[in-house]
């Protein structure tokens, strides 16, 4: 599969810090080989708009779509504490 950014995604990933940057390129190289890897816990966020969310880390989440044979990264942002 391929990953492609929207600009929004981008800036978020700029914005973050550097170690959410790196554990986002590793979840990414799992995404690419495998939806259904156990350290991303991807599942449908959003049917009505096909948005899926993934895992960075503990504390951070990515959003993406599936296209075809893309992953199209929407946005990385802070996940919300309970």
């Amino acid at each position: 599969m391929n990953i492609d950014y929207l600009p929004r995604a981008m800036q978020a990933l700029k914005d973050a810090p550097a170690d959410v940057r790196k554990a986002f390129f590793k979840q990414v190289a799992f995404l690419a080989g495998n939806l259904h890897h156990p350290s991303l816990h991807a599942k449908k966020y959003d049917e009505s708009r096909d948005r899926w969310q993934a895992r960075v880390n503990k504390n951070w989440r990515f959003y993406f779509n599936i296209v075809g044979d893309t992953y199209i990264i929407r946005d990385i942002v802070p996940h919300p504490k309970k």
